[in-house]
């Protein structure tokens, strides 16, 4: 995926972490327990994989991240994903992500961003390469949202949620599962 202006800034979410974490005088493996513990009782009822640090430190070597993945640093830094977007429109106090208490975890609903991103495109008269054009990216990489288990780019997502002319935390939701 080639880099568009107006991305998500993967490095910048990165260096903001790093900041927390000197901060707070953790090691980054302190940070991947930190931010599996926001759901702690969700995990301790479902026994999930927790995030490993390796996913933190590697994400600015890959330069992009998962949707999912993304949240839970988001969330740590208590902070809508806008904050990393240069140039966006939103007002930063506009993009916060919902509330998500210690059963919760925050979660995409991928579904319902695929529903809204293939609606748009039909009323532009736009078919996938087109709109894949648009956004940088292959058509399967659009398609295969719909069938999407887990996770999408965090740069995708956020591409698709500019396209759509959306906040972010409008397909995000405080998942119990």
């Amino acid at each position: 995926m080639s880099e568009l202006p107006g991305d998500f800034d993967v490095q910048a979410l990165y260096l903001a972490l790093d900041e927390k974490r000197q901060v707070l005088d953790l090691s980054w493996t302190g940070v991947a327990r930190a931010l599996w513990d926001q759901s702690s009782q969700l995990n301790e009822r479902d026994n999930f994989h927790p995030i490993s640090p390796s996913t933190i430190k590697s994400m600015i070597k890959m330069g992009d991240t998962s949707c999912q993945h993304a949240l839970f640093m988001l969330r740590w830094l208590n902070c809508g994903p806008e904050v990393f977007v240069q140039g966006s429109k939103w007002d930063p106090e506009d993009v916060g992500l919902p509330e998500a208490g210690k059963e919760h975890r925050l979660r995409w609903n991928l579904k319902r961003l695929y529903q809204e991103l293939d609606a748009q495109r039909v009323d532009r008269h736009l078919t996938w390469a087109q709109l894949a054009t648009e956004l940088g990216c292959t058509p399967s990489q659009l398609t295969g949202i719909k069938a999407a288990k887990f996770a999408i780019s965090m740069i995708l997502a956020m591409r698709i949620t500019a396209w759509l002319g959306c906040p972010a935390k409008k397909f995000i939701y405080p998942a119990s599962r």
